[in-house]
């Protein structure tokens, strides 16, 4: 295996998408709603991120032709258990990007045999990198990053996500973080974008983060890079986190049985 080889190939195609989200984003494209494959009305997809995973997806398959690909889009159908996985999110934060909210992201990650090897996560809007291999360490633009020193919540700022049924997950997300405030953490951020959430607990701004339902290409480089930042991540029972639909659990490491408590506490199906 040889990670670096992988990780430029993500890049190059991270790249591709980015430049693609980006065109849109200053040109402006039209949003529509999922609604008519059971999404909602707030469940929104465009052109851009069709054609970014288009892109991507072209250019994975002229490179590697025999390697499997799992998307959010026309590539969903994708196998995750195939020994070569390109695992893509060719638009994450899209309600961000609809309201021309700079922080949005192409999420890129490659496994070898269900294991992550390496990944990256880019915001094309403001050029940020993130990216991992396995046993390589994380790094964000470049420079090595690792994970927050804090070792109790109460010392802590959690991120958390809303996915988007607005009943019972809806209600379990809120009481999870009545309960964190509880402990006195510093604060509770939700600024949209699953990907880069992850890697900002990688980076030490969010000392943990949690949602109770990702698709794998929300986490699938994220996940890579808090592990190789320092950090640990499991579903929200603090079981390891399979490369499937799943509630999450991400953080420093120190707070994980803290967080776990309260997560598993709340949890529901998703």
């Amino acid at each position: 295996m040889q990670p670096n080889e992988f990780l430029q190939t993500a890049m190059e195609a991270a790249r591709l998408g980015g430049d693609v989200l980006m065109r849109y984003f200053r040109d402006g494209v039209a949003m529509r709603n999922k609604i008519e494959r059971s999404g909602k009305t707030y469940d929104l997809v465009s052109d851009a991120d069709v054609e970014s995973e288009d892109r991507i997806a072209a250019f994975l398959r002229q490179r590697y032709p025999d390697h499997e690909l799992l998307g959010e889009e026309s590539l969903s159908a994708g196998r995750a258990d195939a020994e070569h996985l390109w695992v893509i999110d060719p638009l994450d934060g899209t309600n961000n990007f609809a309201h021309r909210l700079p922080h949005f992201a192409v999420s890129i990650a490659y496994y070898f045999q269900g294991q992550p090897i390496a990944g990256v996560v880019l915001n094309p809007a403001t050029d940020d990198w993130f990216t991992s291999t396995r046993g390589g360490g994380a790094f964000h633009n470049s420079r090595p990053v690792s994970v927050s020193d804090a070792s109790s919540l109460g010392q802590s700022m959690i991120g958390c996500g809303f996915y988007y049924d607005r009943g019972a997950m809806m209600r379990s997300t809120l009481d999870a973080i009545g309960e964190f405030f509880e402990h006195e953490i510093h604060g509770i951020r939700r600024v949209g974008t699953a990907a880069i959430d992850l890697c900002y607990v990688g980076c030490g701004h969010f000392d943990g983060f949690f949602e109770y339902s990702l698709a794998p290409w929300d986490f699938a480089a994220g996940r890579l890079f808090v592990e190789e930042a320092g950090g640990t991540i499991t579903d929200s029972a603090g079981s390891p986190l399979p490369l499937s639909k799943s509630c999450l659990v991400a953080s420093n490491g120190r707070i994980h049985p803290a967080m776990i408590e309260i997560t598993a506490k709340h949890r529901v199906s998703h």
